[in-house]
């Protein structure tokens, strides 16, 4: 059952004192997040891998509301060192964190590789993610009751996550196969760190959540999808609000993914998104917690 999102979106709970970081916030969905977040008086972290884009967005955040308090951090997630050196610089400049949300990601593009030759998009959308949820948990976990949030997708429910060719080295490279599955992944690992989590009795959480059919950059290097933003798609700021409850409302541990709940997802009220059996596979999810350990070098809550 969803909820009224609109009475929702008016009513979120202020957000002062609150230390979140958004990766990927200088656009799309979550840079919309970073402006409901500020407006509520949360301390914003804007992770972003282009510092001079970041600036932008945070200054039209600022446009609004002058005593927002925005920090911009440069943030690579298709590079280990470069996500090692923001974690160690966050954690030596904050004494707190309170939400992580794993927003940023590639969707659809040629084929290429990130920095530690892992295939981009599988790469940056999930094992940059799971490199810097395990590096930033201490943070979250000091001030009790941290929260992280993984950006899913309905792309996930197509998704099949190859472990014998995860870098998509040995067969055709198919992009959408690889986006599907680094979105499955997102949402293995979301369902995995919270049982991870509670089995070790940390007070932290682990949420996931999808944005529907968005207008986004995300679509860029599609033709045909930008084409059909035009007609079908909900803007990025109402992509950006199942995030938002589930980073922020006290009623989103009652389930662990939230989404559009309309016609197959793209739009519609805030609920309890489907999940698919896959990404219920417990077999599944501990397979690609030990390969993302092994792929990344971050072990935590083994």
């Amino acid at each position: 059952m969803g909820f009224d999102v609109m009475n929702w979106q008016v009513n979120i709970e202020d957000q002062t004192n609150k230390v979140v970081i958004i990766t990927g916030s200088n656009t799309g969905i979550g840079y919309h997040m970073a402006y409901s977040l500020a407006s509520k008086g949360a301390n914003v972290i804007m992770a972003c891998r282009n510092l001079e884009k970041a600036l932008d967005s945070k200054n039209k955040i600022l446009k609004d509301f002058p005593e927002a308090d925005i920090k911009l951090y440069q943030l690579d997630l298709a590079d280990l060192d470069n996500i090692k050196n923001f974690a160690n610089k966050f954690i030596n400049e904050n004494d707190r964190l309170d939400v992580l949300i794993n927003n940023a990601g590639v969707m659809i593009p040629p084929y290429s590789k990130t920095k530690n030759n892992f295939e981009l998009q599988f790469g940056t959308n999930h094992l940059g993610h799971f490199a810097l949820t395990g590096l930033l948990l201490p943070l979250l976990e000091k001030n009790g009751k941290g929260r992280v949030v993984t950006v899913s997708s309905i792309a996930h429910n197509p998704g099949v996550i190859d472990f014998n060719d995860l870098n998509s080295e040995r067969k055709r490279y198919s992009k959408w196969s690889s986006y599907s599955q680094s979105k499955i992944s997102n949402l293995c690992f979301a369902i995995e760190l919270d049982r991870r989590l509670r089995d070790n009795n940390f007070s932290t959480i682990s949420l996931a959540s999808h944005p529907g059919y968005s207008n986004t950059e995300l679509q860029r290097y599609s033709i045909l999808w930008r084409i059909l933003n035009v007609f079908f798609a909900i803007s990025a700021k109402k992509g950006s609000e199942a995030t938002l409850f589930a980073a922020t409302n006290s009623k989103a541990s009652e389930y662990i993914y939230w989404g559009p709940t309309g016609i197959i997802e793209m739009r519609g009220p805030i609920g309890k998104a489907k999940i698919n059996k896959k990404a219920q596979d417990k077999g599944i999810a501990k397979r690609l917690w030990n390969v993302s350990e092994e792929m990344t070098g971050v072990k935590f809550l083994s």
